[in-house]
């Protein structure tokens, strides 16, 4: 599906301002957006919206479908009347980089209280708006709360380590599991309607505004999460549960042990017998949140690198075939014609191509890849297509001001003599180079919009620890960076 020329942003809402630690869907989100309109962009690209799993990583969520609790507005539960009247933040609290250890248990004990007090006090159309929620998310909500209930009174050991009926889902198990832990199985559906409450009023804002937002749905979810633990016949896992292989890809550019990510490989075979029915699911919900949606690791769909899982890292693995056309045949039977950005990064072949081009989803160009190599660069503009989203850069790279103060001579002077700059202001060349190119979409992570270094970077793939933590402050906006993303969505028809 071709996409009309636009520009965006690239921000998830956790790096967003605000007072509580850490950004979430409250007015600073709907400020974000006006600032967004006001500047000339029309996307707002966001990474997972699942909950946070190790490392803080929005890719390793205990739910393909839930929202993270730790984004929801407490002002807005305030206004309630269901928190206090002040909210004191910690004094851990940053406002340039997320504090996890100070700012995940100051949100959940608020966030224990305003469900205590819903419970208590809410006005029965309240009530009955729950009730509502709880019934039309039941399919997915019913597993995760009492998986979340169950994972917390096991202090998130595995879940194939639970009692052994737990583990396995013994149906009187769990009923009794349902009626010894129906206050926290509560507690957990009313965090997910207060989130999707929260959210579907800023996608409406921003809608409004002429914002659209692009949602990102890793292709892997993790092994510690409610749907492994309901549908483990779906996923390669032994007869105790455990998986025996998990997912990454080889040494690449980005680390020579390769990244083992470590979430559980499908079982392809078992999803085909039901014509893929889990799938056309997950990607149903997931546009019910965004208005397109970019797919992570889209090679994995044509073959995926199956590693051990006695393995340390990812050297020692092999290239399996994955689905191909026939997931993407039935998603669109199910579902008709859909936006999706296929992320087609990495070690490709022609037949990633092939699958992309077939059912014509615009694939990824970063121009950090572009330059120290020859004229046939796949990631130079002039090799472009329009069916093509450029980025400077994206959440797994560095800053472009980091980019280019470690990279060498040789590529830095190719950077010069392409784009016939100086390498002054290189955030701003290389933001001219994406609106300026065929590629129908151009998106700008705000980290180049506001010309920072190293210090901003979000992640860096295989390193476990230290990052998803950045965030920005109003203050580093000025007036500037808003009024040359408009001249640049004015110059190049975005």
């Amino acid at each position: 599906m071709r996409f009309p020329r636009a520009s965006g942003i690239l921000l998830h809402p956790t790096s967003l301002p605000g007072p509580h630690g850490s950004g979430d869907l409250g007015i600073e989100a709907r400020h974000f957006v006006d600032w967004l309109a006001a500047s000339g962009q029309s996307l707002w690209q966001i990474l997972p919206l699942g909950g946070i799993g190790p490392g803080n990583s929005p890719y390793m969520s205990s739910s393909a479908f839930a929202g993270n609790v730790l984004l929801i507005d407490l002002a807005e539960l305030q206004a309630q009347g269901w928190l206090p009247e002040k909210l004191a933040p910690d004094s851990a609290f940053s406002g340039s980089a997320i504090n996890f250890a100070a700012v995940v248990p100051w949100r959940m004990t608020r966030l224990q209280e305003a469900a205590k007090n819903f419970f208590l006090t809410a006005s029965s159309g309240t009530r009955q708006d729950y009730a509502d929620f709880c019934a039309a998310q039941a399919d997915w909500l019913d597993d995760y709360a009492l998986f979340m209930a169950l994972a917390d009174h096991h202090g998130w050991q595995d879940w194939c380590d639970w009692p052994a009926p737990l583990a396995c889902r013994d149906p009187a198990a769990l009923a009794e599991a349902r009626k010894a832990h129906a206050e926290r199985i509560n507690f957990w559906k009313f965090c997910q309607c207060a989130f999707f409450r929260q959210w579907h009023a800023l996608k409406t804002y921003a809608n409004s505004k002429g914002v659209q937002i692009i949602g990102d749905a890793p292709i892997f979810i993790a092994y510690q999460s409610a749907e492994v633990w309901a549908r483990p016949d779906l996923f390669e896992l032994d007869a105790a549960g455990k998986p025996q292989v998990v997912a990454g890809v080889p040494p690449d550019a980005f680390s020579a042990e390769g990244q083992r990510w470590g979430n559980p490989l499908y079982r392809w075979s078992a999803h085909a017998a039901e014509k893929y029915a889990w799938w056309i699911t997950r990607i149903r919900r997931t546009f019910e949140l965004v208005d397109i949606v970019r797919i992570d690791h889209f090679r994995g769909f044509v073959d995926y690198w199956e590693i051990p899982a006695s393995e340390p890292n990812a050297i020692k693995g092999r290239w399996l075939p994955g689905p191909g056309a026939a997931l993407f045949e039935a998603i669109g039977a199910a579902l008709g014609p859909l936006k999706i950005i296929a992320e087609d990064l990495g070690i490709l072949t022609p037949a990633v191509d092939a699958l992309r081009q077939q059912f014509k989803l615009p694939g990824m160009r970063i121009l950090h890849f572009a330059f120290g190599s020859d004229n046939k660069n796949a990631y130079l503009p002039h090799n472009y297509s329009p069916d093509t989203v450029v980025y400077t850069g994206t959440h797994d790279n560095d800053t472009t001001r980091g980019w280019w103060a470690q990279i060498g001579d040789a590529e830095r002077q190719h950077v010069r003599d392409y784009l016939a700059i100086d390498g002054h202001d290189i955030h701003w060349s290389l933001i001219r180079a994406a609106c300026a190119s065929v590629a129908d979409t151009a998106i700008h992570p705000l980290q180049d919009v506001l010309g920072l270094g190293a210090e901003a970077r979000m992640n860096f793939p295989g390193k476990a620890e230290g990052y998803w933590q950045w965030r920005f402050e109003w203050p580093q906006i000025q007036p500037q960076h808003g009024a040359l993303l408009s001249s640049f969505c004015r110059l190049y028809r975005r």
